[in-house]
């Protein structure tokens, strides 16, 4: 099966829309895109359509399994793509819109990454769960427990009542 989203004007993805392989194949029965999009075309009448890899996340392809797959010729565009991304086709990459405002895009995944690295630890030496969130205003990460809030020190690596 093969993948194909569905862009409006704007490069937004609207959907994302699951095509039979055969229905790719040319006359030497290798998948070509240009084809499936053709057959979109014909069967739904839109006229904007991009294949996208199910199993690639961050620029990299994976298999079913969750494991790294040996054949990274099949990561393209950076990430499947979903309701709500962007296609970006100067970097031929799906993309999620930015999360906040002082997150970077990194250029080789096409994901959005935080000026301070998430917290590894998300619990602390008692058991104790912390709910993170990202506080854009301040630049930092919050974990919550309960009633009580916490600042991440990535320095000491710790998390610092508030």
């Amino acid at each position: 099966m093969a993948h194909f989203a569905k862009l409006d004007t704007s490069n937004k993805v609207l959907s994302v829309e699951v095509v039979d392989n055969i229905n790719l194949l040319d006359d030497n029965n290798i998948e070509q895109e240009e084809i499936g999009i053709q057959y979109l075309i014909t069967h739904t009448g839109w006229s904007s359509w991009k294949k996208t890899s199910f199993n690639t996340f961050g620029g990299k392809h994976y298999n079913p399994d969750g494991s790294l797959s040996d054949d990274q010729t099949k990561a393209f565009r950076k990430n499947y793509a979903s309701v709500g991304m962007y296609y970006d086709p100067d970097k031929d990459a799906f993309i999620v819109a930015q999360p906040h405002s002082s997150w970077i895009l990194n250029e080789e995944t096409c994901l959005w990454d935080p000026p301070v690295e998430r917290p590894e630890a998300i619990a602390d030496s008692e058991g104790n769960t912390y709910l993170l969130e990202w506080d854009d205003i301040n630049v930092r990460w919050l974990g919550r427990i309960d009633a009580n809030e916490y600042e991440w020190n990535p320095t000491s690596q710790e998390w610092v009542l508030l």
